[in-house]
């Protein structure tokens, strides 16, 4: 755990637990892990996929959320510290590949002239996941932009657990 910086006063997040004032936050947060929690997708894909997104936004609570994830499900240490350089590394099945390709494509710009999922790219995804898979990856990365906005903005506490302190 890092330590925080001790200020007059002592803030962990930017902006309250939005939840407080938008209490459909958790009925949308509970249906979006559901979705994506039906085994069509390895749940450790999801979570290599989510602190990819967390690496390309420079959120450190995306990442550090999504590395205790997935150290939790036993993902290997040389995995989780691959997933920054995830094109070269030997670690990565096909199928993690072309989920962490997808996620980079959705979160990156396009070059000009160019769509941010070529069907190249859709072709090759589509190689390793049957529709109900892919329906549910792409959910999953939708997840994950959804949380985004919630993470660059709110900026919550850095936490291994949904279960910790984020907010103030």
């Amino acid at each position: 755990m890092t330590d925080t910086p001790t200020t007059a006063t002592t803030s962990i997040s930017r902006m309250p637990n939005p939840g407080e004032f938008v209490p459909e936050l958790a009925d949308i947060s509970a249906a979006l892990f559901r979705a994506t929690g039906n085994r069509s997708v390895p749940r450790s894909t999801i979570s290599l996929v989510h602190l990819r997104a967390g690496q390309i936004v420079n959120n450190t609570y995306l990442t550090i959320l999504n590395t205790g994830f997935l150290r939790k499900a036993g993902v290997s240490e040389e995995q989780i510290t691959a997933v920054a350089s995830w094109q070269d590394a030997l670690c990565f099945s096909p199928a993690e590949r072309a989920a962490l390709a997808l996620v980079e494509a959705t979160l990156q710009p396009a070059a000009p002239g160019r769509e941010r999922v070529p069907d190249e790219l859709y072709a090759e995804a589509a190689k390793h996941y049957d529709e109900k898979a892919l329906a549910t990856l792409t959910i999953a990365i939708g997840q994950i932009h959804f949380f985004i906005a919630l993470a660059v903005i709110g900026k919550p506490h850095p936490v291994e657990t949904l279960a910790a302190r984020q907010w103030d």
